[in-house]
């Protein structure tokens, strides 16, 4: 079972992720409380995932991704946003955050989503990717990336860029016929060598670096 905790101010969001979350067989949610309850919940329940509002107005979103990640182990998480231009994603994303949904991602999708971060994947809802993705593109130049991939083996660059497609350890562990343990370890070094806090700034940086194939739909402009 994935263990799951859900993050929001709303009751009515909190239970609606609950009840599409527990109609999939393979997930728990084993808390659902507001901002304030957040890091007491998830000391006491010990969630593998977090789902996480962004705007809270008892508390700071990001503080409370900042304390969830100082916890050992640390869950993953990935925030909630009602706007598809959120001027925090870009910190929430630096900060660690597996990745972003908004909150009216398909319900069918959500277990799926879910599965995918406890398994080390990134999750980005698809109707704000390309925002964050150009964001990223258009902070900064490119040779300063280039310098940093060339820490990274044959090996690692080939690893990150199956990362940048949102692959778990396991998948890339198919993917390129090594142990998941073996993935892992090389995804380690990358985020160190690339002085990263998490996948998806691995994936950015990669992209715009030019590693990666450019986002969808930056070609037809």
């Amino acid at each position: 079972m994935i263990r799951v905790m859900v993050v929001d101010d709303e009751a009515l969001i909190r239970t609606g992720f609950q009840r599409i979350l527990e109609a999939a067989d393979d997930i728990e949610v084993v808390a659902a409380v507001p901002g304030g309850q957040a890091v007491g919940a998830a000391e006491e329940f010990r969630p593998e995932v977090v789902l996480l509002d962004i705007r809270m107005p008892d508390v700071d979103g990001l503080t409370v991704l900042a304390a969830l990640r100082r916890l050992s182990p640390a869950p993953v998480v990935a925030m909630l946003t009602t706007f598809d231009m959120d001027e925090y994603v870009e910190t929430a994303l630096r900060s660690g955050a597996a990745g972003f949904l908004l909150k009216d991602t398909d319900p069918e999708g959500l277990p799926f989503l879910v599965r995918t971060l406890a398994e080390g994947g990134t999750v980005l809802s698809s109707k704000v990717t390309k925002t964050v993705v150009e964001g990223y593109l258009d902070a900064g130049t490119r040779a300063p990336d280039v310098q940093r991939l060339e820490r990274l083996t044959e090996r690692e660059r080939a690893v990150l860029a199956l990362v940048g497609e949102g692959l778990s350890n396991a998948d890339i562990g198919t993917r390129m016929h090594l142990s998941t343990g073996t993935v892992k370890d090389h995804v380690s070094s990358i985020l160190a060598k690339l002085e990263v806090a998490g996948r998806v700034q691995a994936a950015l940086l990669a992209e715009r670096a030019g590693l990666l194939e450019p986002p969808r739909g930056r070609e037809e402009e």
